[in-house]
C-alpha cells in the first residue's frame, strides 16, 4: 500500500470521506483532533471497532470528512468508511468486519412527515364531542 485509500460511509444523513494511510494511528476529523471532534468515548470506541477487530489500532492514519447529521450519524459514517478502507487494504479482513457487522450500511433513516398527522405517525388525539 503506497498512497491513501479513500472510501465514503454513511449512516442517516451523514457522509463521510475517509482517508487511510500507513502511519502511526493519528486520527484527524474535519482537520480537528478525533477526541475533541467526539467526545463521548462511547462513540470513539464505536469507530475503532474496525482498527479494534482487525488488529491494526496504530497502524494507520486516519483523516475523515464529515457532513451532515447529529454527532451519532457522523460517527456511525466514520466507522463504516474506515472498515471499507480496511477491506481495501486487505482482502482478509472481510470475514471478521463482516462477522461483527461493520461492513453493512445502516438503513434507517427518520420517516417522513404525513398531511393529516403531527409526525410521520402521530395523529391528531380523537375526541367523539
Amino acid at each position: 500500500m503506497k498512497e491513501a485509500i479513500l472510501t465514503t460511509g454513511r449512516r442517516k444523513t451523514s457522509v463521510a470521506k475517509v482517508w487511510l494511510t500507513p502511519g502511526t494511528g493519528k486520527i484527524l476529523i474535519n482537520k480537528r483532533a478525533f477526541e475533541d471532534y467526539f467526545p463521548l468515548e462511547t462513540l470513539r470506541s464505536d469507530i475503532l471497532k474496525p482498527l479494534v477487530v482487525t488488529n491494526t489500532l496504530g497502524k494507520f492514519d486516519i483523516i475523515a470528512s464529515v457532513k451532515g447529521g447529529g454527532i451519532s450519524g457522523q460517527a456511525g459514517a466514520v466507522r463504516l468508511g474506515i472498515a471499507r478502507a480496511l477491506v481495501q487494504v486487505d482482502e482478509a479482513y472481510r470475514p471478521m468486519l463482516r462477522k461483527e457487522g461493520l461492513l453493512t450500511r445502516d438503513p434507517r433513516m427518520v420517516e417522513r412527515k404525513k398531511y393529516g398527522l403531527k409526525k410521520a405517525r402521530r395523529a391528531p388525539q380523537f375526541s367523539k364531542r
